[in-house]
């Protein structure tokens, strides 16, 4: 069973199931108007706000062509699929896979749990979907896909341990009243079933074949750039390899090809499953692609996220991403609920 603020799927034509309970008759009579009350039938209105909708997202952008001085018109894709919800009143759905567990690093993370780095991103996700409600009074929602289990094999994180995060996760989002956001994960479509099946399953269905990947690597610049980013964050990860330096390189870049083709797979099971959506990526993305690249944190690489990092809080305020042994260098450590929660400078 999906835990607690997981959104369960089923298809998109599924009825509701019989007997499903109804709003009672005061809370009928108070709800909010129906989609088609809410509907922008002007076009031009329409794009209007899904422009503002693009300019609100703009300055957290997580680019892989940081030289481009981009617009709104830059995004096409996305201004049509916001269009379609602002045409018919409905709230806008964002889905973003990601949050998937904790570095097995202890050098990088502060231990498997969510910690300020989490709670932080998570709220700013959610502010930007209450700032798209001033805009657009339908608002916004966000689905935060966890895809910890789709290759924790790969990453060496103990299944245990993603189901512990993804659970701490949902926990976090209830506790802050962050009701924009909710959960998925693949307990949402299979189930109880053993990880191995599921992730067998998952990838018999979806991934690209090894070979497809290779042939991407070579030719496409975007995907060579995922792959170098993939295999430095593992060979990053990995602790106590007995091998040499090139052996775990060699090993990596292995294991890189299978953590791309699962996250591809995962990505096209969200779109099964969520078909209308506008899709975030914690990768940096070129402008005009299907992918919409958001930047959680402030960091000096592009690449890191809380779950590769610790947070720290600097005395200007501002909250930076760095590995925990840089961070520990400068700042004291704070704890939250008796666990390790960030660094504080003094």
């Amino acid at each position: 069973m999906p835990p607690a603020g997981t959104l369960t799927t089923a298809s998109p034509s599924a009825p509701q199931s019989a007997g499903a309970p109804t709003a009672p008759a005061a809370d009928r009579a108070n709800a909010a108007p129906a989609p088609t009350e809410r509907a922008v039938a002007d076009p031009r209105e329409a794009a209007r706000i899904a422009e503002g909708i693009i300019d609100l997202l703009l300055p957290h952008r997580r680019a892989s062509d940081p030289e481009l001085s981009a617009t709104a018109a830059d995004f096409p894709l996305q201004l049509a699929q916001l269009a379609d919800f602002i045409t018919a009143g409905d709230p806008v759905r964002f889905t973003l896979p990601g949050f998937p567990c904790k570095s097995p690093n202890p050098a990088k993370v502060l231990g498997h749990l969510p910690d300020e780095g989490e709670r932080l991103s998570l709220s700013f996700l959610n502010g930007l979907c209450e700032a798209i409600g001033t805009l657009y009074p339908p608002g916004a929602q966000m689905l935060i896909c966890s895809d910890g289990h789709i290759f924790g094999d790969l990453i060496h994180v103990p299944d245990h341990h993603i189901d512990r995060y993804a659970d701490e996760l949902a926990a976090m989002i209830g506790r802050e009243g962050l009701a924009h956001l909710a959960t998925f994960d693949l307990r949402a479509v299979l189930g109880d079933l053993p990880h191995d099946e599921k992730r067998a399953r998952v990838n018999a269905r979806y991934a690209p074949s090894a070979e497809e990947l290779r042939e991407q690597v070579l030719i496409d610049e975007e995907t060579l750039r995922l792959y170098r980013g993939i295999t430095r964050f593992l060979t990053e990860d990995t602790v106590g390899f007995t091998g040499t330096r090139s052996a775990l390189q060699r090993e990596c870049r292995r294991r890189a090809y299978g953590v791309i083709q699962r996250s591809r797979a995962w990505g096209d099971l969200i779109a099964e499953h969520h078909p209308r959506s506008v899709r975030l990526s914690i990768h940096p993305q070129k402008a005009g692609v299907p992918k919409f690249g958001i930047r959680l944190l402030e960091a000096a690489d592009v690449w890191t996220t809380p779950w590769h990092s610790s947070v720290l809080h600097r005395p200007d305020g501002r909250w930076e991403l760095l590995r925990s042994e840089d961070a520990a260098k400068i700042g004291r450590l704070v704890e939250r609920d008796g666990r390790p929660s960030h660094y504080e400078t003094c």
